[in-house]
């Protein structure tokens, strides 16, 4: 088991692997988590607010953001808005003492290791391929086309497992994130 003493955690894996429950199981279990909020160009959907669900900024700040070296990492989201993880944020919650944890996908990830080379690469990982497949089949919220898709970028991630300084397999969300609280460095 490795633990660490970084304050950034990326987690990251495969779309279906369960990365959101997980995190947010981490934030129930522990107050000493705060999880990085990501910034976008898109307009709000309803119901969506400022600041708690993402920074919304014009193109013109996202820019400069970017310019400015405040994105850790950032990408363009279906050929249009594009999204990333502003420094200061993640920087102001480790200053607090926060532990900060960031997920995102395999591309942020890679941009993370040059940005922000301290923090801890999680990749979780499915028990297997088929389990996989069944927890994208069965979530029941895309198309067929869109499942095979996401299936096809899954092994493209799966290949990318050895990137990262720890794998987690979610084979049981309460123990991944009792495994994940270990790496971390929180007791339980």
């Amino acid at each position: 088991m490795v633990e660490s003493r970084s304050k950034i955690f990326v987690i990251a894996g495969p779309s279906g692997v369960g990365k959101g429950t997980l995190v947010t199981e981490l934030t129930k279990r522990s107050d000493a988590i705060w999880v990085s909020i990501s910034a976008t160009t898109r307009a709000p959907r309803p119901g969506e607010i400022d600041g708690v669900s993402y920074f919304f900024v014009s193109d013109e700040e996202f820019d400069r953001l970017v310019d400015s070296g405040q994105m850790l990492e950032w990408a363009i989201v279906h050929g249009s808005a594009r999204y990333g993880t502003p420094r200061g944020p993640v920087e102001e919650a480790v200053a607090s003492g926060k532990i900060a944890i960031l997920e995102i996908d395999l591309a942020g990830a890679r941009q993370v290791r040059q940005s922000a080379p301290e923090a801890t690469q999680i990749f979780i990982a499915p028990p297997s391929s088929e389990e996989l497949e069944r927890r994208l089949r069965g979530r029941g919220t895309e198309t067929p086309e869109q499942i095979e898709r996401r299936l096809q970028t899954a092994r493209v991630e799966l290949e990318a497992e050895g990137e990262f300084d720890v794998v987690v397999v979610n084979d049981s969300v309460n123990r991944a994130t009792d495994e994940l609280l270990q790496i971390i460095g929180i007791s339980r």
